[in-house]
């Protein structure tokens, strides 16, 4: 459908059918629609007025996926093109260097097209839930979206019919989908639908017949299928080589003549490249990755009979290079090739003219401009016939796109991003620049402001940048690798002095940071080691980096390495964090050359894996270290004691934080001090400190659905830069610290956030039982026999804690009982100097909610710890013998004494007095009651009686 005949049909949707209207009415009835009114230049206003409801905004796209084309929008008054990055369209307009963003996506984009017109565009994604979404390019607004399409596997490719008004859909399913949709209409399902055999092969992308809508085409490596539309039904017939043998050949090989000669030419063995049709025969053009071209003419009776006589296949030798991208345009057929060339053919496959000049990859796809150029060209040939062509764009292989003005034989790069994955981003202390780092051994600092290259380097002897960060002074910018070696560069102009580049491990650097003071720098690689760096500096000569030494302080992956200052010192300290559950201090001040020494080792975590650490504002008191775990919760701990002062619910985004930091202070008055940073595995969020649990002062969004390596926040705190590893792109979001206030008051005031996290909230069961049980409490501690006069107070002693935690569900560990009194007991210390030693029923919640686990304990940490323990019975499964698991129960983890073990047996089990009589007897023992060997169903239904395996999966894990 043309743009003109979807405004029509708009219009006439907007008036509803009304004639006996006034003008003025019409007209504000029909600017509601912002499609309906939007021109070529509604897109990239001169005046930009920005204006964000969001906490984060996505702002700009470093970067683009280097396997998906990029299709020329504009290219007349401005120039404007269509890509893909990570699950975001991007329209760029080159012209004023700015972007506008297609989001809505939840996965990353696998395929997208545009209309002949251009006003129309189409993205799908290969995620759960399998959408496509229709945007006007005009106003940059989703006019469709459909979900669920595919939903075995998601769209890998799809194309627009030349009217527009179908749209052909190819699924990655393992039995492949093929749908053609009515996207003018809201129908939920497909006009046609087929199933493709996977005997023929992956089919990889697919098009409509510009002359014939009812005809399709899709093609594989190693076979090429033609589709035919008819009323009810669309079928499809493959155009296999071997299928046109002649008999002698059984079939293992097929052979056709070419034009030119009688010899026979082998192709069966050739793999495929794209396929198109032609725009004035009835026929299908393959190309090989040999660089031939196959030419079927398909009869009008084709679709019937399914068969081609054999001198309706021809074979062409085209060129020397394998083809790469085919396309049709105007009269022309134009190929691109693995050296970047793109050849113009005529419908006589004679070339005609020849594009090579660009020094560029292998071509992923050709756009050309809707618009028409003026002049022309002289063809090669002895004739020098004119030609004209329209401009285009190329795309390609290393994610390179390149505008060529075909009329004054110039080329213009639009873009030059990085094709390999970015796991490196790290913001300049004092300026707007940010530096990027590649797989492919590329350093790129970004103007941010202005959205320009300020400087680069690509390092001819190291690859794999891992890790990147400036100095807090911005005179130094350090750059880990994959091989280990560390380079430390001038921020300024990136080059780095021969002596300063340090090797002294072949283990990958994931963790790099300067000391406050830049006089240190440390770095943690994947050889579970922390090495330190010391600038050292002597009269007379300029500052040298010292090697300090190399201390294994982990015995499983370092997961954070941070710098801090002693209290009332500026001395610096060093601290790293493990998988080990372990926080090492390093003894700087004592360490000396090729000698670092370990101030202090200890385990912080009994169960949960911390993931990530950094200091903790001064909102209080004390200095803490703020730790987060793979249990979705935040920890305080006391700077000097490491003790535990206070546990937190952290975010619950589907999976657990991976990475935070403090962002710096607003200098907006209106807006709170303090806010966190943070990503998990594929978000990235913000959170209102101070920590208190509640959930609602933390938000957050999908940044890279395959997963987010690394980020970074600007020095004045207004950008977020999130690198996206395998997807090649690094996004920058905005921050409105006023729409996460906003969000945050939704929430409540005071208590109603901590109640909706109750089950049934606030005029709930549960909540009543728990005001039962807190009252019962205060009536045990003074005695339950007691005929005194009850002293009824609003608190309980924190020692009834504990077994109020238990009877609401929570069985915390001992540890956990103590972390819990000191986070009470210590709670106004620093302030007052005195003990707290009881706690209200408000305090009480807030303690329950954030220190009870996250979600509910799942049958996969069962099988994990039988997995573990247990020893293969005749069935395969994991299994536990009596005496193994009593004496684990005693010996591991918080030894229980055999007293505590009978009693919490008996308790389980159900053990009533006549069985303790017998048991006087010596007719009964509690170890009757245990069978021999123990399976993970034993254990959960008959001895801890929780619901089956099948009933608590489905509500254990977190939530998407």
């Amino acid at each position: 459908m043309s743009a003109a005949e979807v405004q029509e049909k708009c219009s006439k949707g907007a008036v509803g059918g009304v004639r006996e209207q006034p003008e003025a009415d019409l007209l504000k009835v029909t600017g509601q629609s912002q499609v309906y009114t939007a021109t070529r230049d509604t897109l990239f206003p001169k005046k930009i007025t920005h204006t964000t409801t969001q906490a984060l905004s996505l702002e700009w796209v470093f970067g683009m996926n280097p396997a998906l084309p990029a299709f020329s929008l504009q290219d007349h008054d401005q120039l404007v093109v269509l890509y893909a990055g990570a699950h975001v369209g991007i329209i760029y307009n080159h012209t004023s260097n700015s972007q506008h963003i297609l989001q809505g996506h939840c996965s990353p984009i696998s395929c997208l097209c545009v209309s002949e017109d251009r006003r129309w565009i189409a993205t799908a994604d290969q995620g759960s839930t399998s959408t496509v979404m229709i945007w006007d390019s005009y106003s940059g607004i989703p006019v469709h979206t459909m979900f669920d399409c595919h939903p075995g596997g998601g769209v890998t490719a799809m194309a627009f019919s030349r009217d527009t008004k179908h749209l052909v859909t190819l699924g990655a399913e393992e039995v492949q989908g093929v749908c053609i949709w009515d996207w003018t209409n809201e129908t939920e399902k497909p006009l046609w639908f087929t199933e493709v055999s996977p005997k023929h092969g992956f089919q990889s992308y697919i098009i409509f017949n510009p002359n014939d809508s009812t005809q399709l085409l899709s093609g594989s490596e190693s076979q090429v299928l033609f589709y035919s539309r008819a009323p009810g039904s669309l079928k499809y017939f493959a155009l296999n080589l071997k299928k046109f043998c002649d008999a002698s050949t059984s079939g293992s090989e097929a052979t056709v003549f070419t034009p030119d000669s009688p010899q026979s030419v082998n192709i069966a063995s050739r793999s495929l490249s794209q396929s198109v049709f032609h725009l004035r025969k009835p026929q299908i053009l393959t190309a090989t990755a040999a660089g031939s071209l196959v030419v079927w003419d398909v009869m009008e009776d084709f679709a019937a009979n399914q068969s081609l006589p054999k001198d309706r296949i021809k074979l062409i030798p085209f060129q020397d290079d394998p083809i790469t991208a085919l396309t049709v345009t105007d009269s022309f057929l134009v190929t691109g090739d693995t050296l970047g060339h793109v050849k113009f053919y005529d419908d006589q496959f004679r070339l005609l003219t020849c594009f090579s000049e660009f020094n560029l990859d292998a071509v992923v796809y050709i756009s050309f401009s809707k618009e028409c150029t003026e002049g022309y060209l002289e063809d090669c040939g002895l004739e020098a016939k004119p030609l004209i062509i329209r401009n285009f764009v190329i795309s390609t292989v290393s994610s390179t796109v390149v505008h060529v003005n075909t009329q004054k034989g110039t080329h213009q790069v639009l873009l030059n991003e990085d094709s390999e994955a970015l796991h490196a981003v790290a913001c300049h202390p004092k300026q707007p620049t940010v530096a990027i780092g590649s797989q492919r051994g590329v350093l790129k600092v970004w103007d941010y402001d202005n959205k320009v290259i300020v400087c680069s380097r690509a390092f001819e002897t190291e690859k794999q940048i891992q890790c990147v960060t400036f100095d807090p002074q911005g005179l130094y910018l350090a750059v880990g690798f994959g091989s280990g070696a560390v380079h430390i560069l001038n921020a300024s102009t990136l080059q780095s002095d021969p002596e300063e580049c340090f090797h002294y491990t072949k283990d990958s650097i994931h963790h790099i940071t300067f000391s406050s003071d830049s006089k240190y720098l440390a770095t943690a690689d994947a050889g579970k080691a922390v090495t330190v760096l010391r600038l050292q500096t002597n009269r007379g000569s300029s500052p040298r980096w010292m090697y300090m030494g190399r201390y294994r302080s982990h015995y499983k992956p370092i997961k954070d390495l941070l710098f801090g200052v002693h209290l009332d010192s500026t001395q610096p300290r060093l601290l790293s964090l493990g998988m080990d559950r372990r926080l090492v201090e390093y003894d700087l001040e004592n360490s000396d050359v090729n000698n670092l020494l370990i101030l202090s080792s200890e385990r912080i975590e009994q169960s949960a894996v911390p993931t990530c650490m950094t200091w903790y504002p001064p909102l209080t008191a004390e200095q803490f270290l703020l730790v987060a775990s793979d249990q979705y919760k935040m920890k305080l701990f006391n700077s000097t004691t490491k003790m535990c002062r206070k546990t937190l619910l952290g975010p619950t985004y589907g999976s657990p934080i991976k990475k935070v930091v403090v962002l710096p202070v607003s200098k907006d008055p209106t807006t709170n001090s303090y806010y966190l940073a943070y990503i998990t595995e594929d978000m990235v969020g913000l959170q209102i400190l101070p920590l208190d649990g509640n959930p609602y002062k933390s938000n957050a969004l999908i940044c890279h659905r395959t997963g987010v390596s690394a980020f970074a926040c600007s020095y004045d705190g207004r950008f977020v830069f999130t690198a996206g590893g395998s997807d090649c792109t690094v996004l920058s979001w905005e921050i409105s610290f006023n729409a996460l206030e906003a969000a945050a008051a939704l929430g409540g005031k005071d208590l109603e956030p901590f109640y909706s996290l109750l089950e049934g909230g606030r005029d709930g069961k549960f909540y009543r039982e728990m005001e039962d049980f807190f009252y019962y409490c205060q009536i045990r501690h003074q005695g339950i026999d007691s005929m005194e006069k009850r002293q009824m107070s609003t608190k309980i002693p924190l020692s009834e804690v504990p077994s109020l935690m238990r009877a609401l569900t929570y069985f915390p560990t001992e540890q956990e009982i103590e972390d819990m009194h000191n986070e009470v007991k210590f709670s106004k210390y620093a302030e007052t100097g005195k003990y707290v030693t009881d706690i209200d029923l408000e305090e009480f919640i807030k303690l329950y909610v954030n220190h009870r686990p996250a979600f509910e304990i799942s049958s996969n940490e069962f099988a994990q710890a039988f997995h573990v323990f247990g020893v293969r019975d005749s069935a395969e499964q994991p299994v536990l013998q009596r005496h193994e698991l009593l004496e684990l129960l005693q010996a591991r983890g918080e030894h229980m004494t055999e007293e505590e073990v009978a009693e919490c047996f008996t308790t389980l089990l159900g053990v009533n007095d006549k069985e303790d009589e017998e048991e006087e007897e010596g007719g009964y023992s509690l170890e009757c009651a245990i069978p021999d060997e123990i399976s993970m169903e034993t254990f959960i239904g008959q001895i801890l009686g929780f619901p089956s395996s099948a009933e608590q999966s489905g509500r254990s894990s977190p939530p998407e």
